[in-house]
Formats: C-alpha cells, sequence, structure tokens
C-alpha cells in the first residue's frame, strides 16, 4: 500500500468509528495504538475496509507509513496523555507536519501546545468532534482550530467525512489554536442545558401529571415533529418506550436517578465567569447533575423536610412552548459566550457558520440551527441573539408559557433549575433599568469604589461621605 493519507493514533470507540470511516470514504489511512494487540482485532472487524487502512504496532512505523507532509489525529484522553504523546512523536516529525487532538480538551492547553509546536515549525489542530459512536462512523460535526496550512491538510479528508446537511458538510476552520476546542466546550455546554430542559419538563410528566413513561414518549415523538425537533427529543421519546427485561418496569424507572458529567459542562460556566458573562442554564444543568449524585442525602432530606409534589394540570401545548422558550435561551447564552471569547482572543469567530454546523452530525442538532443561522447572518441589535427579530418574535409567544410553568412548578415544589434560569435571565435583559444601582450604593458605603452618575463621565462618591 502507498503511504496514508492520514493517521489515526488510538483504537477506543471515536477513533475506531473515525477511522472507518476515512477508510469507507476512500482515504487512505494508517492506525495505531498504545495497547498494539487491538489493532489486529480492529483490521479484523473492518472487513473489506482493512483494504485501505495500514495498521502499526510501533509509533516510529506509524509516522512513517504517513505522505508528506503528514497528519495525525490523535484520538486518546486530553491532559497528560497528550502531553506525552507530544513529547514522543515531535522527534519524528518534520517542518509542516501537523497534528490534531480530536479529544474534548482545555481549550488553554490546546493553545499552549499550538505556541510550543508552531516555534518548530509544526502545527497543532484542536478539533472538536461531536455525534458520539454513531455521528464518528457515519458523519460527525466537526470544529476546527489551527492554523491555515493545517487547514489546508485537513479540509478535504474533513470535508469527505462529516455528516451533510442538505449538501453543506458540518465542519469548518473556526479559527486559531483553541478556537475549535472552546467552540466544542460551549457546544457540550448547551448540550447540558438542553438535557437538563428535557429531565424537567419529563419531571413535571411524570411526577406533576402523572403520565407514564411510555405516554410521555410519545408526547416527545410527537413533538420531534415540529418546533422541537431534535436529536435529544428523538432520542428521548425512543427511550421512554423501552422495558427493562428483567423486570418488566419502564427502563427509566430502574435506572438510578445519578446522572455523570465529564467536566465539559463545568469548563463552560467557568469560562462564562472568567470572561465576564453569564451562562446561568447551563450552570444549573452542571448543579442539577451534582445534586443528583448525592442520592443518600436527599433521601433524607426528603425525610426532614418532605418531598411532597403537587399535582399540575399543564397542557401539553404550554410545555411545548416553554421547551421552546428555554432551548431559544440557552443557545442565546451559549452564542454569548462564544461571541465573548472571540473578542478576547481574536478568534472572528463566525456564528452563522457554528451554527451550520451544528445542524447534523452533532448531539445539540435541532430544527431551531436554522433560524439561528439566518439571524446570525443579518446585522443583529447589539449582537445579540435574543433581539433578532424572528427569535424576538417567538420568545414573545413562548415565554408567557415558561413563566406558567416554571410558576406551576415552583408552587407545587417541583425542581425546575434550568427554566427557571432560563426566565431569570430573559427578564433581566428586558429592564432597561435594573437594580444593580443599589449594589453599586453598597459597595461605595463599605468599600469607597464609588461609582458612575447617569450621564456622567467619571468615578463619583454619594453624600455618606461627606
Amino acid at each position: 500500500m502507498d503511504k496514508a493519507q492520514i493517521g489515526v493514533y488510538g483504537l477506543g470507540t471515536m477513533g475506531s468509528a473515525l477511522a472507518l470511516n476515512m477508510a469507507e470514504h476512500g482515504v487512505d489511512v494508517a492506525v495505531s495504538n498504545r495497547e498494539a494487540d487491538w489493532i489486529a482485532p480492529f483490521l479484523d472487524e473492518a472487513g473489506p475496509l482493512a483494504a485501505r487502512i495500514q495498521g502499526h504496532s510501533d509509533l516510529a512505523g506509524f509516522v512513517g507509513a504517513l505522505r508528506a507532509p503528514r497528519v495525525i489525529l490523535f484520538m486518546i484522553p486530553s491532559g497528560a496523555p497528550m502531553d506525552a504523546m507530544i513529547e514522543m512523536v515531535t522527534p519524528m516529525l518534520s517542518p509542516g507536519d501537523t497534528i490534531i487532538d480530536g479529544g474534548n480538551a482545555d481549550f488553554h492547553a490546546t493553545r499552549r501546545r499550538a505556541a510550543a509546536l508552531a516555534a518548530q515549525d509544526l502545527h497543532f489542530v484542536g478539533m472538536g468532534v461531536s455525534g458520539g459512536e454513531a455521528g464518528a462512523r457515519h458523519g460527525p460535526s466537526m470544529m476546527v482550530g489551527g492554523s491555515d496550512h493545517s487547514w489546508a491538510q485537513l479540509r478535504d479528508i474533513l470535508r469527505t467525512i462529516a455528516a451533510d446537511y442538505q449538501g453543506d458538510p458540518c465542519v469548518a476552520h473556526l479559527g486559531p489554536d483553541g478556537a475549535g476546542h472552546f467552540v466544542k466546550t460551549v457546544h457540550n455546554g448547551i448540550e447540558y442545558a438542553d438535557m437538563q430542559v428535557i429531565a424537567e419538563v419529563y419531571g413535571l410528566l411524570r411526577h406533576g401529571a402523572a403520565r407514564s413513561p411510555e405516554d410521555i414518549g410519545a408526547l416527545f415523538t410527537r413533538w420531534n415533529t415540529g418546533p422541537l425537533r431534535s436529536y435529544l427529543v428523538e432520542i428521548t421519546g425512543r427511550a421512554l418506550g423501552f422495558n427493562d427485561p428483567a423486570t418488566g418496569h419502564p427502563m427509566v424507572d430502574v435506572i438510578k436517578d445519578s446522572a455523570g458529567q465529564k467536566g465539559t459542562g463545568r469548563w463552560t460556566v467557568i469560562e462564562a465567569v472568567r470572561l465576564g458573562q453569564s451562562a446561568s442554564m447551563i450552570d444549573a444543568a452542571v448543579g442539577a447533575r451534582s445534586w443528583s449524585s448525592e442520592k443518600t442525602t436527599r433521601l433524607e432530606a426528603q425525610r426532614i423536610l418532605g418531598g411532597a409534589r403537587l399535582a399540575l394540570d399543564l397542557g401539553e401545548d404550554t410545555l411545548a412552548q416553554a421547551f421552546l422558550a428555554a432551548r431559544i435561551l440557552s443557545y442565546a447564552q451559549g452564542f454569548r459566550i462564544l461571541d465573548a471569547a472571540s473578542q478576547e482572543y481574536d478568534w472572528k469567530l463566525n456564528h452563522a457558520r457554528i451554527a451550520e454546523i451544528w445542524r447534523a452530525g452533532c448531539i445539540i442538532r435541532s430544527a431551531l440551527l436554522d433560524d439561528i443561522s439566518e439571524a446570525f447572518s443579518a446585522e443583529l441589535p447589539e449582537g445579540q441573539l435574543i433581539l433578532a427579530p424572528a427569535m424576538a418574535a417567538r420568545l414573545a409567544q413562548s415565554v408567557p408559557a415558561l413563566r406558567q410553568v416554571v410558576a406551576a412548578a415552583v408552587s407545587g415544589g417541583h425542581a425546575v433549575p434550568a427554566m427557571s434560569a432560563a426566565i431569570g435571565w430573559y427578564d433581566t435583559m428586558r429592564q432597561g433599568q435594573g437594580t444593580a444601582n443599589i449594589i453599586q450604593a453598597q459597595r461605595d458605603v463599605f468599600g469607597h469604589h464609588g461609582f458612575e452618575r447617569l450621564g456622567e463621565e467619571g468615578k463619583h462618591h454619594g453624600p455618606w461621605w461627606d
């Protein structure tokens, strides 16, 4: 076999799926893995596709099997393992070669690695990959950050294997160094918020309206044919239709109500705070997952504090409109974080293009993204998604339902942290006259910090200091 166009190192779930995707699309691939005994079984499972895949048990042979300038995609754990791999492979590379980190990485580390390798005329790409195993195998959404040189090397391969939305490959070069990994981080933060809102709607139906999982699943399936259509709504409807083979009970009822997390939601919240922004819905979702892990504490609190939840009478249309409002607001918060980072790091992120590459392949793909892309393609008042005419009109129609659902849930003792955060942020942003003036007065009284006066420049102090 001739030398390969790209190397994939790491034959876990995502790495093996991407390698097979490339081979299926006519790309010659070299593969390797830290545990060399994984390689032969992978090639056996590849079947006819193995004709386009070379397996190499040692790193030097793997690197040597690649065409120059080389392109290597590492699908290994981020952090220390990635740094160790860079240290091992760099002496084997030549100027102009490109290393890609395809995992969920801290974008600060990506920026550091890109700068260090650039000094050696090597290129480092941080690439966010969304879509899970099925997406990686059959068409993911990919968010690329790196040099123009590296994008020129990668473009044709990535456009070939990406998810396709009406003829448009769901992959883009978003900016230099950490831009791709940052966009993927925020993508995951939005994912957290959307999943939490879905969980809250499910909870109101299950515990507030006493509807069966099968019935709720059928409702989500119906919603997936309209404005709420999305991958997460689709799989929620499917999951709620299954029974446990061992007990015959609804599958969801035998799953412990304790959700895990890998950290990208937290990263989104942390970076939002660093950038002086709010990610209140994502923060609520991260908090809800953390609280879910405290099962024994919640059981004891239910015994001591009482866990009664009152019955609710909320119509399906009201819940659907509330869900739609919350989804719009979660996207809006996510894009505000992207905008702040774009300015801070001079990335010049194209929000319309980001929305476009999220329309297929990725976990947060939804019908709403067409409208979001269209909104960002025009001039937005203050650059805010919620002020785009089409979005403002949708919010005017759907927010009353969100307000009704949150009020009923809170009155009935049902926890809806993400939807509560959504309406809190929306109401804050639509008030031209807020309440921070009293906070500024307090700061001046206790700390002599000063404040701005309306219509006057400079720092001022109140009469309490006369």
